[in-house]
Parts: C-alpha cells; sequence; structure tokens
C-alpha cells in the first residue's frame, strides 16, 4: 500500500502582505469591542468601538455609501458654489412665509353651547 505525500502548505510559503491585504479588502473584517469604566458598581464611562474595513466596492455592495451624502467627505461645495446661495434664498423665502404666516389672525370655533 502507498500512500501518497501532500505537501503542507505554509502561510507563508503563498501569501505576501499584498495578497493578504486584497484578502482583507475582498472579503471586508470587524473589528468590534466596548470599553467601560465603572467604580462602585457606577458606570461612568462607556465607548462603544465598531471598525469595519473593506474596499469601496464591498462597502457599497453591504449598501454602505455614507461619504457620497456626507458634505465633508465630498467635494461638491467647490463644485457648485450657486447651490449653497439658492439654499440660502430659499431659507429666507421660507422664514418669510413663516412670519406671514403668524401675523393672520387665528380663527377659533366657537362650542355650541
Amino acid at each position: 500500500m502507498e500512500r501518497t505525500r501532500q505537501k503542507l502548505a505554509h502561510s507563508t510559503d503563498s501569501s505576501n502582505l499584498a495578497d493578504i491585504l486584497e484578502r482583507v479588502l475582498d472579503k471586508g473584517i470587524v473589528i468590534a469591542g466596548d470599553i467601560k469604566v465603572k467604580l462602585v458598581d457606577i458606570e461612568l464611562l462607556t465607548i462603544q468601538i465598531r471598525l469595519m474595513i473593506a474596499s469601496v466596492d464591498k462597502a457599497r455592495e453591504m449598501g454602505m455609501d455614507w461619504w457620497l451624502r456626507n458634505p465633508d467627505f465630498t467635494s461638491q461645495r467647490s463644485k457648485d458654489p450657486l447651490a449653497e446661495t439658492d439654499q440660502r434664498a430659499e431659507i429666507g423665502d421660507l422664514k418669510r412665509r413663516i412670519a406671514e404666516l403668524e401675523q393672520q389672525p387665528v380663527l377659533v370655533a366657537a362650542k355650541p353651547g
């Protein structure tokens, strides 16, 4: 009976840092932890840490795209300077309309008695 010998593959033989990084970004990784500081059974501080590492494509596939809507992470302000002016004009118009409505008399229905 002849046994076939299988070569054991070690992680250092076939993977380098670039391969590992590619796998992590492709699959995604979540790191979660809680830190609680208590003094005589009174909770003074709680810190919850949630960290997800993934590629942009993987994050979009999972439904996360907050960086597209957050103005701090986009250059929309510099692309469309008129949009901010339009928003200010619209807010001014709404404030004027509210002030006009507040000046109108309120009709109160009398209860039949």
